[in-house]
């Protein structure tokens, strides 16, 4: 008991003595140095963020170049869902392939601006078939569902949101 006791007490002194000396080597809290002022480097041109790097290197970086969308139209659109969240709404449409392995889907608009026309604001819904020849399957392994979220400024005009299929389109008014 009495040594537990002993290397308690010089440990706490120990451990107590780094903060009086402030100057000692010892003291964790000297061991860089204090920061110091210096002059900063001339800003370039536009803003910059220096924690994001201004070139992508490495194994699994994507180039930044814009990939065009190569998308069809899905057979079937089967349910349209518009859900009000605030500062807007969430588009949700599910629709039916003609076979499985379809990826990359989305909601694309039918037109380049995404503007309504006459109130209606349409869309397509699209994906990405693949090269290889993929089994058929049942209904449920071929559907796939996209959303889109639209704010309160672009809903403005808007009566009616329809998406589009090869075979139908599927609509919601308000």
């Amino acid at each position: 008991m009495r040594i537990s006791l002993s290397v308690l007490l010089v440990a706490s002194l120990t451990v107590g003595a780094c903060g009086v000396v402030r100057t000692s080597v010892l003291n964790p809290g000297n061991w860089f140095g204090r920061s110091s002022a210096e002059a900063a480097a001339p800003v370039t041109s536009g803003p910059v963020n220096p924690l994001i790097p201004t070139t992508r290197r490495g194994l699994f970086t994507r180039s930044n170049a814009p990939v065009d969308y190569v998308g069809e139209p899905f057979d079937e659109i089967t349910d349209l869902t518009v859900d009000q969240v605030s500062g807007g709404a969430i588009i949700r449409a599910t629709g039916l392939a003609a076979r499985q392995g379809i990826y990359a889907v989305q909601l694309t608009p039918a037109n380049e601006e995404g503007l309504p026309v006459d109130g209606v604001l349409t869309y397509r819904l699209e994906g990405i078939k693949p090269d290889a020849a993929t089994p058929v399957g049942t209904a449920p392994t071929r559907e796939v569902t996209a959303a889109v979220m639209l704010t309160t400024q672009d809903l403005r005009g808007v009566n009616t949101i329809r998406v589009e299929g090869l075979t139908n389109a599927r609509v919601s008014r308000r």
